[in-house]
């Protein structure tokens, strides 16, 4: 049965930091439906935000794992995470953060205490991985076949970076990898075969965050396998657990320098050298 919020409620919610958005609201329907109620109120958003945000330590886990709508049927899917999500949370749980962030945090914890990760099936990115400790996106690299290309234009016109132009004679398509996202629509659309996918994967971007100091995530270059993100998410995990000596963020410890230390070691396979 779907909740109905009221107007009032729907207004409330959204003024709930995003972070902990999806957490109450949640919550919220959770306590209205065991009250027998039918519909969300301003009262009970109210009643539930306050209960949720005094006893926030209780919900801390020591990690956050956000994901996208992909697995819902999103149409931009590149292709499932749940896959890796699962073997991510497994991870992050044997590696007992919570414990460690009990023994050095002074005071409640609070869910910026947190490692934190996000998992996107497409470069729409509506988990915002941009912003999270360590962001991973669903990617398909085209690559341009020698099967013969009938000059439709449908990988133009499905390429919303203007990254594909046909050109030539006979005409074939042209891709400018500075623009494309590899988000893969121009490999589905294309009728011939002359698109196909060249590798598939994931990017990966580090130490992103919000807040009074806000940072966009750092991008390691090319595109990693899911085994290969597994390696790279337990690399940072255990430079979190090393440098956070009082439940500062990952995004905070990760330093650019730290950054480009990480760089020459994590060039997936099919771009060069691949530290272990």
């Amino acid at each position: 049965m779907v909740m109905k919020w009221t107007d009032e409620a729907e207004a409330a919610i959204q003024k709930v930091p995003f972070f902990v958005r999806k957490k109450v609201r949640k919550r919220v329907e959770k306590e209205a439906a065991g009250a027998g109620k039918a519909q969300v109120t301003l009262a009970g958003v109210k009643r539930t935000q306050t209960r949720f945000l005094s006893k926030m330590g209780s919900e801390v886990k020591g990690y956050q794992v956000e994901t996208c709508f992909g697995s819902g049927g999103c149409p931009n899917r590149v292709h499932s995470g749940d896959g890796l999500l699962a073997r991510i949370e497994t991870l992050l749980k044997e590696a007992d953060l919570l414990s460690l962030l009990k023994e050095r945090v002074k005071g409640d914890l609070k869910f910026h205490h947190e490692f934190r990760v996000a998992i996107a099936e497409c470069p729409n990115a509506c988990s915002q991985p941009q912003i999270k400790g360590v962001g991973i996106i669903a990617a398909a690299l085209p690559r341009v076949t020698e099967d013969p290309c009938t000059g439709c234009g449908a990988c133009v016109t499905a390429c919303k970076e203007n990254a594909i132009a046909l050109a030539g004679e006979p005409e074939h398509p042209e891709i400018s990898f500075d623009r494309c996202l590899m988000c893969g629509h121009c490999i589905t659309a294309c009728p011939s075969g002359t698109l196909l996918e060249g590798s598939k994967g994931y990017r990966v971007q580090l130490g992103g965050r919000l807040g009074r100091h806000p940072r966009l995530a750092m991008e390691l270059p090319g595109i990693y396998t899911e085994e290969e993100v597994l390696a790279i998410v337990e690399k940072c995990v255990r430079f979190f657990k090393e440098k956070s000596l009082h439940g500062e963020r990952f995004s905070h410890l990760l330093t650019e320098a730290d950054f480009q230390k990480m760089v020459p070691c994590w060039q997936p396979r099919n771009s060069g050298p691949h530290c272990r």
